[in-house]
């Protein structure tokens, strides 16, 4: 354990984050996302468990140490609802309101099908599988600029 750090973020997790740079992508993800399969493709190839989150707790404790990208429209991106691209579940809702408030800033999302999500979760730089049940409980974060002071 380590001072400041959310004891929900294990070595594993914050070694992936420290690795990735601005404008590299983290998925994280519900049980029933096909995690292991597409991690392997990813730069890290391997998929993270953090087991007993569920997908808000899990992006709150991500988010107090990575930020959001400022330099693009839509710094993440969630699933569409397979056969009702319009439809905006409360867990859609639950975390751009949880992002824009860790962020102090209106986070915009975009919504991508299921096959472009598979996609470009398979360009991110790692996947973290969450123990939440879903279903639709998939975004993609696009890590921001770190401002630290001079060494």
């Amino acid at each position: 354990m380590l001072k400041g750090i959310d004891q929900r973020l294990s070595a594993d997790i914050v070694h992936a984050l420290m690795l990735m740079g601005h404008g590299d992508d983290l998925v994280i993800c519900d049980v029933n996302h096909p995690a292991a399969t597409i991690a392997r493709e990813t730069t890290l190839g391997r998929l993270i468990d953090m087991p007993g989150c569920d997908i808000l707790t899990a992006t709150r404790a991500i988010l107090s140490l990575m930020p959001l990208d400022t330099f693009v429209p839509a710094p993440v991106s969630r699933m569409q609802v397979v056969g009702d691209a319009g439809q905006v579940l409360p867990l859609f809702t639950d975390m751009q309101a949880l992002c824009s408030a860790v962020e102090g800033r209106p986070v915009e999302f975009q919504a991508l099908d299921r096959f472009a999500f598979y996609a470009a979760a398979k360009q991110s730089f790692c996947i973290l599988r969450t123990s939440d049940s879903g279903p639709y409980g998939c975004f993609i974060l696009k890590k921001g600029v770190v401002n630290l002071p001079p060494l």
